[in-house]
């Protein structure tokens, strides 16, 4: 028989990349809500501490870091943080990254090496931060982000897409390393989700902003789901919070999708 609540977080401690909007920022809420400590790091460090502002207001506990994902030093000094600021590291949530638009067959090599960098760069270095703590205390679980994009190609996503699949590959890879040692690794596969991630739908391309232009693109995704939605930022931050939850002692190695239905994989 289940005993008390398996989604409680209450006495982990958490690190959420790109926690200072979007996907990362609802994440440090669910998570301080949920009961956990939460270090929100992000490269805009004033939009990380707004964030934790708000979760301690509302009696949660959490501080901010300015990270660069990119540079290994910056996401291991935000790990140690952690551990020096509330004594472990029981969860790591690796959801900075960055969207590319464009042709694959045309992406000049400063587009690949920023889009590698941060989405499959700094997604490993996260995961190896933590994984150094985690090791040590004989616990631990990692959630990546990655993408729907990665079930069906589309013009124009290709770059982006890439990327994501190699977060998905290297997510069941450390499942693999790393459960012996208590460590679990899971990724989400968002569908279309309304954060500041997808503004750029806003613009035309001279770069004015345009209303219709935007209401276009959230039709066209709520089109691609049966129960015709379209995501918000807390679908992600609740499947998250599974994640490292009890509820989810069983569950190593996987990539779920909260999609709308958008793509349905076996």
């Amino acid at each position: 028989m289940a005993q008390g609540n398996p989604f409680d977080l209450t006495g982990t401690v958490a690190l959420v990349t790109g926690g200072a909007s979007g996907i990362g920022a609802a994440t440090c809420e669910v998570l301080a809500g949920a009961g956990a400590a939460v270090v929100a790091a992000d490269v805009d460090e004033v939009g990380a501490q707004r964030v934790v502002d708000a979760l301690t207001e509302a009696g949660g506990r959490g501080v901010a870091v300015g990270v660069d994902i990119r540079d290994r030093a910056s996401i291991e000094a935000a790990v140690d943080l952690a551990v020096e600021r509330f004594g472990s590291l029981d969860a790591m949530c690796n959801v900075a990254g960055v969207p590319s638009d464009g042709p694959l067959s045309e992406a000049p090599e400063s587009e690949v090496d920023r889009v590698l960098a941060i989405n499959v760069k700094g997604v490993l270095f996260g995961c190896q931060a933590a994984a150094r703590v985690m090791k040590a205390q004989g616990r631990g679980a990692i959630v990546n982000v990655s993408s729907t994009g990665i079930d069906v190609p589309h013009p124009a996503n290709g770059m982006y897409a890439m990327s994501k699949a190699a977060v998905s590959m290297m997510t069941m890879s450390l499942a693999i390393e790393l459960g012996p040692q208590g460590i679990r690794v899971n990724a989400i596969a968002p569908g279309a989700t309304v954060t500041r991630f997808t503004e750029r739908h806003f613009y035309d391309e001279q770069g004015n902003r345009d209303e219709a232009r935007f209401g276009d693109f959230v039709e066209l995704m709520r089109s691609m789901s049966p129960i015709g939605l379209v995501g918000e930022a807390l679908d992600q931050a609740y499947l998250i919070q599974y994640l490292l939850s009890p509820a989810a002692k069983y569950v190593t190695g996987a990539t779920f999708r909260a999609n709308g239905g958008q793509s349905m994989v076996w």
